[in-house]
């Protein structure tokens, strides 16, 4: 088991990738807590999941874009756990337009969602891996964040921004052990991307090298791998899991 007796705490953890990282966390004995903006259907599968592989599961609560909430949430969490080794900031959501049509609020709900509680959680926690100086965080990308995408100018520059702070962040908390990387992923199968028309779909599919959309195990097991210390050496990274879609 990669991560037993590690900690992590999981954003986005409900579904689609979140949840296929929670669950490949618990499969190798860590202890998770899933943050999601309210109770979901996946609860008492990660529970039962956690419990098969001699570990615990916490799901807890937080609207991610409510400044106030999450931090409340957050530090209780670290409270409770005693310090995380692992932080994955995965939430994140789209609210496509074409740029000289979107509203602000789009505009802002996007940045404040997948952007700045990345920024909020990681001030919380990594402040507490300097200190114990070791630990990794993971933040999630897009492969939007690196090529950008007509439509989605609100959703590039969040990925993108979150790629640009995940590098700078590595640079400050380097020397106290604490790694910080980037997953961007390509086309996903998931809830997110089921909800496309088909030819969209297969548009996307056919821009990948290997001809078929990723799973969220796919991403997990890249998720798992920057955890764990198979990893050690490797920080500032962003690592694509992309099928190709981005050669």
């Amino acid at each position: 088991m990669l991560l037993k007796n590690k900690k992590a705490l999981v954003t986005g953890s409900s579904r689609g990738i979140g949840r296929g990282i929670v669950e490949s966390y618990l499969k190798n004995g860590c202890e998770v807590w899933g943050l999601c903006s309210k109770p979901s259907e996946a609860k008492d599968a990660l529970e039962n999941l956690a419990k098969e592989n001699g570990t615990s599961f916490h799901e807890i609560y937080a609207d991610v874009g409510n400044e106030e909430q999450v931090t409340q949430v957050v530090k209780d969490a670290l409270k409770e756990s005693e310090g995380f080794d692992i932080l994955v900031n995965n939430a994140g959501i789209t609210r496509d337009g074409l740029s000289f049509r979107m509203k602000k609020s789009d505009w802002d709900d996007v940045l404040r969602i997948n952007l700045t509680s990345a920024f909020l959680i990681c001030q919380i926690i990594s402040n507490d891996m300097i200190r114990k100086r070791t630990g990794s965080i993971i933040n999630m990308s897009s492969i939007v964040g690196i090529h950008g995408n007509g439509g989605q100018v609100n959703y590039a520059a969040s990925k993108g921004g979150l790629i640009a702070y995940s590098k700078s962040l590595a640079q400050e908390v380097g020397s106290r052990g604490v790694r910080v990387n980037v997953i961007a992923p390509g086309f996903i199968a998931t809830d997110m991307t089921g909800a496309l028309k088909e030819e969209l779909q297969k548009i996307m599919i056919d821009k990948t090298l290997l001809k078929r959309a990723g799973t969220p195990e796919d991403i997990a097991n890249t998720a798992l791998y920057l955890a764990s210390d198979l990893s050690s050496y490797v920080t500032a990274q962003v690592i694509g899991v992309d099928g190709g879609m981005g050669a």
